[in-house]
């Protein structure tokens, strides 16, 4: 019987691992929702009937550092409540899902000036820059497609660091967190490349989050990634004279 079962096990290993083996990893510019998150319907949904309830003037599209804007409310009233601003970033989000929502309707009947987009933080560790670059380039294209009014202001991506030592080995998360930034950097230079002067913006704000030991704060961003409300503070005043240019009419 012992021996029986641990056949069995074994033979449903294997089932197992073939199975995982299949999983087909994921194009970073292929559109795609997040079906292991049973947040991201939801949010999308609710994204949806922003778009519908009234206008947009301004719209930040990206991950979970632009949907954390609500951490700093005062920033964003103090900054964009006279655009009417609406974020649509969904945490966790890779450059693949933002397609997904441009995909399913996101822009649909809206027309803001601006769209802030930052994508791509979270495909760093899987992909590679030229991927993440293709499509970001992909992404632009989509929102120029669905407004061609529209100016697009595209943000570098954000530094970030190793993750705390509670939730990783130091070695492992200072390895991790430089393969990623040589990725992100890598990435940035192509993106830099995208500036048009007139339709599609580029800007680096990446040094405002630094200290002068070249090292994120932990006041800015306590896990080396998602920025506190003072961080969303240096976000804005950094962003805030380009895009005002931007919103010019």
């Amino acid at each position: 019987m012992k021996a029986l079962m641990t056949r069995l096990l074994l033979a449903l290993s294997i089932v197992s691992l073939a199975a995982f083996a299949q999983t087909p990893k994921q194009d970073p510019g292929t559109p795609a929702p997040k079906h292991a998150d049973t947040t991201f319907i939801p949010k999308h949904e609710r994204y949806l009937a922003r778009g519908k309830s009234g206008p947009i003037g301004l719209l930040f599209m990206g991950d979970s550092i632009t949907e954390g804007w609500h951490k700093a409310p005062h920033v964003w009233d103090a900054y964009y409540a006279k655009y009417n601003a609406a974020s649509f970033g969904i945490s966790g989000n890779r450059t693949q899902n933002v397609l997904w929502q441009i995909q399913h309707g996101e822009l649909d009947g809206i027309s803001p000036k601006v769209v802030v987009l930052m994508i791509g933080t979270n495909n760093s560790l899987d992909d590679s820059a030229a991927d993440i670059a293709a499509a970001n380039r992909k992404i632009v294209a989509a929102i120029r497609a669905k407004l061609p009014n529209t100016k697009v202001l595209l943000l570098a991506i954000f530094p970030r660091g190793p993750r705390p030592p509670q939730e990783v080995p130091v070695a492992k998360a200072e390895a991790e967190a430089n393969k990623r930034m040589e990725v992100i950097d890598a990435v940035n230079k192509e993106l830099m490349q995208m500036e048009d002067g007139r339709n599609v913006r580029y800007l680096n704000i990446g040094n405002a989050f630094l200290g002068q030991d070249g090292k994120i704060p932990y006041s800015i961003m306590p896990d080396q990634l998602h920025p506190t409300a003072a961080g969303y503070q240096l976000w804005a005043d950094a962003m805030q004279k380009r895009l005002d240019e931007m919103m010019q009419p």
